[in-house]
């Protein structure tokens, strides 16, 4: 089925302003019936979860569809989902908890491929705990993460390790069914961030061997907010601080305060309106997941390609992402150009391009780009074709 990008980029307002918008892998555009969801729940009564008053049970019926939507995304069970302020804040939270039993001599992993917000906390945590941190490297040639790569750093010490799913600065798609067999033979529990992995793929944390993973809805058309996947029979192991009064619960005990309700009821909306891509999917939410994302990636796979040959034609353009596996996310420098100017005459053209590091700050200092990094395009449910060609024309002009 290929996507009706028409009709989807027709139910997102903020696409009326003309823009071409390859910066979706800091945040995608909202639909309306996300902006829809948000609204309606601030426009009904609500209260603190409860099942006595309207306002109450609007609230708790908000909390529980919600989990239902991002479980059937994520591919787990809805008391395996935790909401949180963002991904950042949820590893924060899961690494202080889980370093309460690292000693010294445990060790944890981290990569440079990952975003920041999947090191430091993790970095932070083992300093405070004593542990040992160790680093796993990337070929910067081929921007490969290999599953050597992150067994040369295990050992029998190796209480975590932290990997991405997909690198929010190149796409680089790790295998990260065979790191959890490394990460799982040494008895270490694997933590995934699918950030950016989850806006262009379906999640399977089983079939990925994820003990924990993260994302965040308004990667993938919904509001800002942050999600934790966990089995509940692992979150019920775990005792993060909490507030006395407040739920013991699994998943409860790790949501702080009040929930912000009404950005759970965008979320919801924005797993539907995913489910929807495909209109002629059929049969469980998830089912129409799995088959409205094999209708995304084909389509995202078409306009990558057609952004790679396009930039392979232009003269003074350096390519970073290169595995073999990756998402439609290209980083790339112009000869002669610090990637903020490109940046910057880009999008007095009206195309956004953002430049950066993006918080990969180790990834781009190991491409030699240092903390300046590179011009990031990122492709969404809602590309065109139009939009590549007005990127390429833009860039041939800044070229010549």
């Amino acid at each position: 089925m290929a996507l009706d990008v028409d009709a989807i980029r027709a139910r997102i307002p903020a696409l009326k302003s003309g823009t071409a918008r390859f910066d979706a892998p800091g945040g995608t555009q909202t639909p309306q019936p996300v902006i829809d969801a948000v609204a309606e729940a601030l426009a009904n009564p609500l209260a603190n979860r409860g099942r006595t008053t309207e306002g109450e049970r609007n609230a708790d019926d908000i909390v529980q569809q919600a989990r239902g939507a991002l479980a059937d995304l994520l591919g787990t069970e809805p008391r395996g989902i935790v909401f949180g302020r963002s991904a950042t804040q949820l590893a924060y939270d899961l690494s202080r908890t889980l370093a309460r039993t690292w000693v010294p001599r445990d060790e944890v992993v981290v990569t440079r491929l990952d975003h920041d917000s999947n090191i430091r906390p993790w970095t932070q945590a083992a300093e405070a705990a004593g542990a040992t941190v160790r680093w796993a490297d990337f070929d910067p040639a081929t921007g490969e993460l290999r599953p050597e790569h992150i067994e040369a750093v295990l050992s029998p010490r190796t209480r975590l390790v932290a990997v991405t799913a997909a690198s929010n600065l190149i796409g680089t798609m790790p295998d990260l069914p065979a790191v959890a067999r490394a990460v799982h033979g040494v008895g270490a529990l694997l933590h995934v961030d699918a950030v950016h992995y989850a806006s262009h793929a379906v999640v399977d944390p089983v079939a990925l061997g994820a003990d924990t993973l993260v994302c965040s809805p308004y990667k993938f058309l919904g509001p800002h907010l942050g999600v934790l996947a966990a089995r509940p029979e692992f979150l019920e192991t775990l005792r993060p601080d909490k507030l006395l009064p407040s739920s013991d619960a699994v998943p409860e005990r790790f949501e702080l305060g009040t929930l912000p309700y009404e950005l759970l009821a965008g979320a919801r909306a924005a797993v539907d309106f995913l489910a929807g891509l495909d209109p002629d999917a059929r049969g469980s939410r998830r089912e129409r997941l799995i088959a409205s994302f094999a209708a995304l990636e084909a389509h995202e796979d078409v306009l990558r390609e057609r952004i790679e040959r396009g930039l392979a034609d232009l003269g003074g353009i350096t390519v970073y992402s290169r595995a073999s596996r990756r998402t439609p996310t290209l980083l790339f420098t112009v000869t002669g150009l610090r990637p903020a100017d490109v940046y910057r005459r880009l999008a007095e053209r009206s195309v956004d391009a953002p430049a950066g590091s993006f918080y990969a700050l180790e990834a781009s200092r190991r491409l030699g780009l240092g903390d300046e990094g590179g011009v990031r395009v990122g492709l969404a449910p809602y590309s065109s074709a139009e939009d590549v060609d007005r990127l390429l024309t833009a860039l041939d002009d800044l070229t010549r």
